[in-house]
């Protein structure tokens, strides 16, 4: 099929799982009753992706409060108790972060649960998202390696092991979250993407790293106004993960200013292209979403383009997100019917 489509991740959680609109939500329920809710909402995301077309689905992230932290809680040397305060992402902004105290090892499966019941309930392609090494690393404190890279190694390590279950479980495709390569990209083709490569080895099925400007949180927003008209950033990193074992490359396009002809430099690789902005709770229109894929084939060739989100949808309205997600498959339907 051409122009499949799939999203970035996470999916807003229904307001009687966890607290709505918010990228952090607190959960509203406990015990067993918390562990069915987060079933329930997997079950949710599923439908709600199949009726509006969505070909690639996910478990929308139910069970986690957030994209990195949801990994941390099933780590053994990190103390989560005791949080410090740290600049994360360049220093972008401030945040109370866990503290790695100790080895690091897996506690148990982490998202092994979710997505045997995810797979079990959807015919359809199926991909789940990890943080990437190099993301958890400038998103904890470190009082342990007293070497980032050293410790970011050794989550690649644990990553690896988690995806490898996945992969075994029946997952289609395992994605790496990696905002942090647009704040490191002096390091990115280094020890970045062989962290990469650590978390994805021995992996046969398709792999991808998300790459993208963040939500459409206010730090975000006033870093990005910074940025300029043109956001060529992505010069240094791109022809590093054109050469890299990682199959897909997720980033952001609709409303950005990355400039579309940067996409040459990902040649080899599969692009998944967000046609749906993720901060603004304006609805694209089909229209909108198929011109946005139109104009990326001048520069990847069609059968590499995978229509996507900008970034996740956690902190919105899931109203909203579900409206976008329609406008998602029907854009790329009527992209196929222009230009496929």
């Amino acid at each position: 099929m051409m122009f499949p489509t799939t999203i970035a991740g996470s999916l807003p959680k229904p307001s009687w799982l966890a607290e709505p609109d918010k990228l952090w939500p607190q959960w509203r329920l406990s015990g067993d009753d918390l562990a069915q809710g987060k079933l329930d909402a997997t079950l949710l995301a599923l439908k709600l992706q199949e009726d509006a077309g969505i070909d690639i689905v996910g478990d929308g992230e139910q069970s986690r409060q957030h994209f990195v932290h949801g990994f941390l809680e099933f780590v053994d040397g990190i103390d989560t108790q005791n949080k410090v305060e740290m600049g994360i992402r360049g220093d972008r902004y401030k945040a109370m972060v866990p503290v790695v105290n100790g080895a690091l090892t897996l506690k148990s499966r982490v998202h092994g649960t979710e997505a045997r019941f995810a797979r079990a309930h959807t015919t359809r392609q199926l991909k789940i998202t990890l943080p990437g090494p190099m993301t958890i690393a400038d998103t904890v404190a470190d009082a342990h390696y007293g070497d980032k890279i050293k410790m970011a190694m050794a989550f690649a390590d644990l990553l690896n092991r988690e995806a490898r279950a996945l992969e075994a479980e029946g997952v289609d495709v395992i994605q790496f979250d990696e905002p942090a390569f647009n704040v490191f990209m002096d390091e990115v083709a280094g020890w970045g993407i062989e962290a990469l490569h650590r978390a994805i080895d021995g992996l046969t099925c398709t792999t991808a790293v998300h790459i993208c400007y963040g939500y459409g949180i206010k730090a975000n927003i006033d870093w990005k106004n910074s940025l300029g008209d043109e956001w060529k950033q992505y010069e240094k990193i791109f022809p590093a993960l054109s050469r890299s074992r990682i199959k897909q490359v997720s980033i952001e396009a609709i409303n950005s200013r990355v400039p579309l002809k940067l996409l040459s430099l990902l040649e080899g690789k599969d692009v998944l292209v967000g046609v749906i902005d993720v901060a603004t709770d304006a609805i694209e229109t089909p229209e909108q979403v198929a011109e946005v894929i139109g104009a990326v084939t001048q520069f990847v060739p069609k059968e590499r383009i995978v229509a996507c989100t900008n970034c996740g949808m956690a902190p919105m309205r899931r109203d909203v997100a579900a409206a976008k997600l329609a406008a998602l498959g029907q854009g790329a339907r009527l992209a196929r019917q222009k230009f496929g």
